[in-house]
């Protein structure tokens, strides 16, 4: 089982280079974390192959300095040789190197919390506000902290169904292998019988998840924690066939309180997240896919803000950019997915829609108006298409950025897509800063919607 020996933390779109390659290249350029020549000859092996692992990373050259970069994922992932790199989400970067770490690290596990297997992350915890231990670290003791409060609550048992070669007559006598194994020692009984015991499936597979996250946590905390807890779960097996067990798994009544330890369980046994590079080593990862994380944690924050005459419909697949006649069969072709839809739900608009809001993970520079801000045409061009099919080519559409230093209010003029004498009849699009941090309180807004747009209080 794989120990991690060394700890490295890199930026989204950040290198990575050889530390042992002999000209030093890697250890002089501050742009450069170094990692070990095994740990990075894994990785380059990752990113030139066909497989998944290698939308993660991207081979590249930088300051004569072969490198890999990080694209745009954030999480941890590890290297056969121990080496864990943990991959921060860059909204903070421009702030001092561990300000910009604990905002960053901070962001990321507030956004984790919309994914659906993260529900149980806890980020009002007095440590996890501080943000001052690794990532990794923080899952493993949050799942720590659940499978204790589970053992405090009490274990449950089941009856398991056993057999034994017993001397003495118990339960169901199985005649065939009776006869098989005692056809000379008559004096003992082959027999099928049930004992209530905590040896059942959910708890097998919690003793093997806390065994998997010995072997990966350098925290002195969570090994001690991790010790404690095994000593609850010494007279029940580790889980050896976890597929099976996942099947067979059973909460009766008055079981709600394993769901949250079975699901930080789950996720530890089968991969730890959506992005897994198991591959013929035991080398694991928790990545996750920025837009699609970010898109999230939008959706569920604009869905609690949403004034009652409107909703939201995520990934609306209604409309197609084009028709074409083949073989005298019309088909639409190119389907058109905004991330976030609104919709009328009363009076003389319902159930028509209202406006089309799009994600995008990219960090614009607001004072950067001589290069548009540094946003992108191709972007433009989607919420043109967005704006014709879904809104009839009138109404608003925005775009939502992170905010960072360099961008905190919205953009205050529109831009407008077509001119009308009546502003009615304009489709215009709006630029909106979304705040991903962690220090942000509850019950303020994370959106600052522009002045004179429709979604503005």
């Amino acid at each position: 089982m794989l120990a991690v020996k060394k700890q490295t933390t890199v930026f989204e779109f950040g290198y990575l280079g050889n530390g042992d390659d002999k000209n030093g290249k890697a250890q002089a350029s501050p742009k450069i974390k170094a990692i070990s020549e095994k740990a990075y000859e894994y990785l380059k092996n990752l990113c030139l192959c066909d497989e998944s692992e290698s939308r993660f990373l991207r081979l590249k050259q930088i300051d004569s300095c072969e490198v890999l970069q990080v694209q745009n994922y954030a999480g941890v992932f590890f290297t056969p040789d121990g080496t864990q790199i943990e991959v921060l989400p860059k909204v903070a970067k421009k702030l001092a190197s561990e300000k910009a770490e604990n905002a960053s690290r901070g962001s990321l596990l507030m956004m984790l919390k919309a994914l659906k297997h993260f529900r149980h992350l806890q980020t009002h915890n007095t440590n996890l506000a501080k943000n001052k231990i690794p990532l990794l670290e923080v899952f493993i003791s949050q799942f720590l902290t659940s499978v204790n409060t589970l053992i405090k609550r009490g274990l449950r048992s089941d009856y398991v169904r056993c057999e034994d070669n017993l001397a003495f007559l118990k339960g169901k006598l199985l005649v065939g292998k009776q006869v098989q194994h005692n056809f000379v020692n008559k004096h003992k009984f082959y027999v099928e019988y049930e004992e209530y015991l905590q040896d059942r499936p959910v708890n097998r597979l919690i003793h093997a998840a806390l065994k998997k996250v010995a072997n990966y946590s350098r925290s002195a905390n969570n090994q001690k924690l991790i010790q404690e807890l095994s000593f609850a779960f010494a007279d029940i097996p580790m889980s050896s066939n976890i597929k099976n067990d996942f099947a067979s798994i059973k909460l009766d009544r008055g079981m709600s309180y394993y769901e949250m330890p079975l699901s930080w369980t789950r996720l530890i046994l089968e991969g730890f997240s959506p992005l897994t590079m198991q591959g013929k080593s035991n080398a694991f990862s928790l990545l996750f896919p920025m837009e699609a994380v970010f898109e999230s944690y939008v959706a569920s924050i604009l869905r609690n803000e949403l004034p009652e005459y409107l909703s939201l419909k995520t990934q609306a697949s209604s409309e197609y950019l084009v028709r074409h006649r083949q073989r005298g069969e019309d088909k639409k072709l190119f389907q058109l997915k905004p991330d976030l839809l609104l919709r009328y739900t009363t009076g003389n608009h319902k159930d028509k829609n209202a406006s089309v809001l799009d994600t995008k993970w990219k960090l614009i520079n607001q004072k950067d108006e001589g290069n548009k801000y540094g946003l992108s045409q191709a972007d433009f061009y989607q919420m043109f298409a967005y704006g014709h099919k879904y809104l009839k080519g009138k109404g608003e559409l925005f775009l939502i950025y992170p905010s960072h230093d360099d961008f905190q209010e919205a953009i205050e003029q529109s831009f407008n897509f077509n001119e009308g004498v009546d502003k009615s009849e304009v489709l215009r699009l709006w630029i909106v800063p979304f705040d991903t941090s962690a220090s942000i309180a509850e019950n303020e807004s994370r959106f600052k919607w522009p002045e004179g747009s429709c979604l503005a209080r």
